[in-house]
């Protein structure tokens, strides 16, 4: 089993910056593929960025890309996000997945993933 557990969250104005952190336990982040996803209310649980195990390739939705940065220290067991230059549209409940490797990787998917954390409230005002 793996633990993951988020921090980071918050209020912030738009144009502001937070740092999202997941910390995995049960198992060594270089065995994982992760993930991070977003629910805001009313809407359906959609994809934001990933991080392959492999070779750490990056994946991220378009409406974050150039803003947000997937990052991970193995060391640490830690995976973060680096959210910039935020906007109200990305208000939601951020959540962490984990992949255990197997097969073909869908970063984008929430199939993929085995394991989530309990997720972070990021609220972005105008």
């Amino acid at each position: 089993q793996v633990q993951l557990v988020e921090s980071g969250g918050g209020l912030v104005q738009a144009g502001g910056s937070l740092r999202l952190s997941c910390a995995a336990s049960g198992r060594t982040l270089s065995s994982l593929n992760m993930g991070w996803f977003r629910q805001a209310p009313g809407k359906e649980r959609e994809f934001v960025a990933a991080i392959k195990r492999s070779d750490g390739t990056e994946y991220y939705t378009d409406s974050v890309k150039g803003r947000f940065t997937v990052s991970r220290d193995n060391a640490k067991n830690t995976v973060y996000l680096q959210m910039n230059s935020l906007k109200p549209e990305d208000t939601a409940v951020y959540y962490c997945a984990a992949d255990r490797p197997g097969g073909y990787y869908r970063p984008s998917s929430r199939s993929a993933y085995d394991f989530w954390g309990q997720g972070t409230q990021v609220t972005v005002s105008s």
